[in-house]
This record gives structure tokens, C-alpha cells and sequence, in this order.
């Protein structure tokens, strides 16, 4: 988001922080990704919430009178302060929502003390989609019946992974918004990252790393960006001696490979 949107964000934000504290957080975070899948689908409806002619108090009675009774009151405060706001463009109304229900998705993972489990399990579920072609089809289906995609990652989640995994998980393939699968988890595991006030790093290496590896390589990181940061190992057999490591657009790469590129591009200029 940028411009008015941003600033707008911060508002919304503020009020979710207020009402969040003594609510059910995985219930919020569901309500609030139904809010904004529900402004996706009602083109009408999200245009007349974002309109900047339209004044603040008009647009949350209209909130109001449409879910009171149908979502608890921390959703129901969050989205009349959303729908309040003025936004750059329509879309970044739902936009908000939903980075909102990751954030209560989130928080509710760091209540349980399984936020680190949600971090590694969001990684992985991506590499898993990534190898295996059928299932990577089968979520992005557009056609699919969205119940049948809730049925199949609950067959393959439930028990296995955190509660707020499969929320999130479950979102960005129900509700992918315009995003690959991957992106979308990718997407989230920022936010998620950002509730613990941390970078994620992605390290390719030709061998999985050990516990006592990672702590040093995250050790590192940490000194090196002054944040803590979380470490996704990706084991690529294509990698020759050394590692990578991606932290958001900034590439650190030690390998062969890396080197030779390198040199290439010095020759070719």
C-alpha cells in the first residue's frame, strides 16, 4: 500500500489493536477474512465502502447494519473503522482486512506459543505444493468447489500442523486473490514474521542445515541486520558448495555457482 493507504492502514490497525486484546482470535481473524473475501465478491459493496465522496459515519452504518449480529464486536469495529478510512485504491479495503486477519491469526500463534511452528510450517507447505504438481492443480483450480479444497488440506493438515497454519494456509488457497499459492504463503509468512518484529530468511543449500548451523546463521543475520530473523532452509541439490540466502530483495550468495554467475557478469561487461 502506498500514499493515503498506508496512513489509512495505521488508523485501522490502531483501532484492531484495541478491540483484539479481549477477543477470540482465531474466531476474529476468521470473520475478518470472510469480511474482505465478501468485499471481493461484492464488486457494488466495496466500491460504496471506499468511496471518498461517501462520509465516514454514512459507510460504517452501513457496516454495521450489515453484519451486527453476524461477526463478534472486535470484527465488527475493525471493519467500520476500515470502511471509514479513506483508501488510494477500492481494493485496498479488503486488502487490510485480511492482512488484519493474518495479524490476529498470528497473535493468536504467539498466545499458544506455536508461532515458530506457524513460520516453518508455512515454508514448508509451499515446498510441498511446489514438488507435487497434482496437489499444486488441485488448489489452484478456479473451478474446484471451495469445500472440496477446505476437505483436502484438512486431510492433509489436521493434527499435523498449527491451528493457525491451516487458517492461513486454508485462506490463500480458497481465497487466493489474485496470487499464486506460493506467493500468497510467502505473503503471509512475512506478516506473520512481523508479528515477532523479525526478517525472514530463505537459505538454499545442497545438504539440510543442522539445529546448531542454523542458530550460528541466524546468529549472524542477526548482528548483521540488527532484527531477529527467521531461517527457512530450502535444500537444493543444484547448489555447489556454500549457501544463499534471500531476505526480502537482497540476495547473499556464497555458493559456486553464485561465483561463477558472477564472474560471467563481469566478463560480459
Amino acid at each position: 500500500m502506498r500514499g493515503l493507504s498506508r496512513s489509512s492502514l495505521a488508523e485501522v490497525e490502531e483501532r484492531f489493536n484495541a478491540v483484539a486484546g479481549s477477543a477470540d482470535l482465531g474466531k476474529l481473524s476468521d470473520e475478518l477474512f470472510a469480511i474482505a473475501d465478501l468485499l471481493d465478491r461484492e464488486h457494488g459493496l466495496r466500491r460504496a465502502l471506499s468511496d471518498p465522496s461517501r462520509p465516514a459515519e454514512a459507510k460504517a452504518g452501513t457496516v454495521r447494519a450489515l453484519l451486527a449480529g453476524k461477526v463478534g464486536e472486535a470484527a465488527l469495529a475493525t471493519a467500520e473503522a476500515a470502511a471509514s478510512a479513506r483508501w488510494s485504491r477500492a481494493g485496498d479495503l479488503a486488502d487490510a482486512l485480511e492482512r488484519l486477519g493474518v495479524v490476529a491469526a498470528a497473535a493468536e500463534a504467539e498466545s499458544q506459543a506455536t508461532i515458530d511452528e506457524v513460520e516453518d510450517e508455512l515454508f514448508r507447505f509451499g515446498r510441498v505444493v511446489a514438488a507435487n504438481p497434482r496437489l499444486r492443480q488441485a488448489l489452484a483450480d478456479r473451478d474446484a468447489p471451495e469445500e472440496g479444497k477446505r476437505r483436502l488440506l484438512s486431510d492433509l493438515l489436521s493434527g499435523k500442523a498449527a491451528t493457525a497454519s491451516v487458517r492461513l494456509i486454508t485462506q490463500v488457497a480458497v481465497h487466493p486473490r489474485g496470487r499464486s499459492l506460493e506467493a500468497g504463503l510467502e505473503e503471509f509468512s512475512q506478516l506473520v514474521a512481523q508479528q515477532r518484529q523479525r526478517f525472514v530468511a530463505v537459505v538454499r543449500s545442497a545438504v539440510e542445515l543442522t539445529d546448531q548451523q542454523k542458530a550460528r546463521l541466524a546468529t549472524w543475520l542477526r548482528t548483521s541486520y540488527g532484527r531477529d530473523v527467521h531461517v527457512n532452509v530450502e535444500v537444493d541439490p543444484r547448489v555447489l558448495g556454500g549457501f544463499s540466502v534471500r531476505i526480502g530483495d537482497e540476495i547473499i550468495d556464497t555458493t559456486i555457482v553464485g561465483r561463477i554467475e558472477e564472474v560471467r557478469r563481469r566478463l560480459a561487461g
